[in-house]
């Protein structure tokens, strides 16, 4: 892979329904000779615009590898990776730190929130990273939290919050820069059933509220069956669309 032009943004806005992602040919191996593992076996796929994606698949068939490669996380061994028009392979590394922190918005199984800080300065962090004047980045943070339903929270760490309370603070957090892209792994692993549901729900709203891409790995049928498309990763290799 190439480590080109540091450039992560100025691309033209898509279109609904235009690809978003697109994947052409991605592989990943771990290691060499005959202890390599393959995790990614020629990969291809596309995700358009206002459309949530399901990934499904066992542990070890290669999602979390492939939501790190769309992420700007890890580097493919072989194949294109494009999100927005703008080829991952072309950036170095300060281009992807740029791509993750102003397109790109993720939502982690384990929350990933500051004890610390509360809701509502949680939800604010990646925009302080961007130096977003604190005028816009309060009204910022006031219309996220309105989004997720956790305007009467924004004063509460997470620590006094419940599980589906702090999800939803991250997906507020994921939404911060404006992103084209969030990349969810597992994001109701630690939730229960009604409370997983309910995020999934939410998380398919803001996908057209906001008019984002979201590609969501998990393990739950019912969950699968709120995304706009599904598809299967097994062995490394994609198997069903």
């Amino acid at each position: 892979m190439s480590s080109g032009t540091e450039t992560a943004g100025d691309t033209t806005a898509a279109d609904p329904g235009q690809a978003m992602v697109r994947v052409e040919g991605l592989h990943r191996t771990f290691g060499s000779g005959p202890t390599a593992v393959h995790a990614l076996r020629g990969v291809s796929l596309t995700a358009r615009r206002g459309e949530l994606t399901a990934l499904q698949g066992r542990s070890g068939s290669g999602k979390t590898t492939l939501l790190n490669l769309l992420g700007g996380l890890d580097r493919p061994s072989s194949g294109r990776i494009t999100v927005d028009g703008q080829d991952l392979g072309g950036l170095g590394e300060e281009g992807l730190l740029a791509l993750r922190r102003d397109r790109i918005g993720f939502v982690f199984q384990s929350f990933g929130l500051i004890p610390i800080l509360t809701a509502a300065e949680n939800v604010g962090v990646p925009m302080r990273l961007r130096r977003t004047a604190a005028a816009e980045r309060e009204r910022r943070v006031a219309e996220l939290l309105a989004l997720v339903g956790l305007s009467d929270h924004v004063d509460q760490r997470p620590g006094e919050l419940s599980g589906g309370q702090q999800q939803r603070v991250a997906i507020a957090r994921a939404l911060a820069n404006q992103p084209v892209l969030i990349i969810a792994d597992e994001p109701t692993g630690q939730l229960d059933a009604d409370t997983g549901r309910a995020v999934m729900r939410l998380l398919r709203a803001v996908v057209r509220s906001e008019g984002v891409t979201a590609l969501v790995a998990t393990h739950d049928p019912q969950l699968m069956e709120l995304a706009d498309r599904t598809l299967e990763l097994r062995d490394g290799q994609m198997v069903e669309d």
